[in-house]
């Protein structure tokens, strides 16, 4: 007699590639782990003709193009997506290049179930152009971050970073392609920690195996 494993739904959202998100389709999708079984339920982007809708057609994953060109107001296209990640019922949303600011309504609804990679060691270059930013201050390193999306821009608690050498002739792309590799490795596996129940978000903490995480997350050395 066979048992159908628990199952966990993930939703991406992006807005463009879709590097980060082919990584969580080949490292999750349709994956078994911790008795647990993991699916990407769906692929959400505000553009469309971008390349992680392919990588979802190919997948074989549910995709909506929510535009948000022509929205008048980020409320507005907020109520769009939220209505629509509700028809999926995501255990987690992963965040990966949405290049959208989330209102504080939006958040607060799904706060503790939204991670987001981002390019830089946070609380370091939060925002944009971070590779850059870093050149420019003439640091020795750089990185990514995973972390909880909370109302403040790239503010959340981070769990999990990864760090790697600036070098004095590194261009910004040279510095993206170094970093984003880096990205590949560590958003996925705080994903698994999450669906697996190991990772969570208490009060405003990252928390892994009931340990408070530090700000700079696990083993940011």
């Amino acid at each position: 007699m066979s048992t159908t494993l628990p199952s966990k739904k993930i939703v991406v959202l992006i807005s463009g590639t879709g590097t980060n998100l082919q990584v969580i389709i080949d490292k999750l999708h349709n994956s078994t782990i911790a008795d647990q079984h993991i699916e990407v339920s769906a692929v959400i982007s505000n553009k469309s003709d971008v390349l992680g809708l392919q990588r979802a057609a190919d997948a074989g994953i549910s995709s909506r193009v929510i535009a948000s060109q022509g929205i008048d107001t980020r409320e507005e296209y907020d109520a769009l997506l939220s209505e629509a990640l509700d028809k999926y019922q995501p255990d987690l949303i992963l965040t990966a290049g949405f290049m959208r600011i989330l209102t504080t309504e939006f958040v607060n609804k799904y706060l503790g179930k939204m991670l987001n990679i981002h390019p830089s060691l946070l609380p370091k270059y939060q925002g944009t152009n971070t590779h850059q930013r870093a050149i420019d201050a003439g640091d020795s390193e750089h990185g990514a971050s995973v972390h909880f999306v909370t109302p403040e821009l790239d503010s959340g608690p981070t769990v999990l970073q990864a760090k790697v050498p600036v070098f004095t002739e590194d261009s910004a792309e040279d510095l993206r392609e170094r970093v984003l590799t880096q990205e590949h490795s560590i958003f996925p596996l705080a994903a698994q920690w999450f669906l697996t129940g190991r990772l969570a978000m208490e009060n405003n903490q990252a928390m892994l195996d009931g340990e408070v995480l530090p700000e700079n997350g696990y083993a940011a050395d």
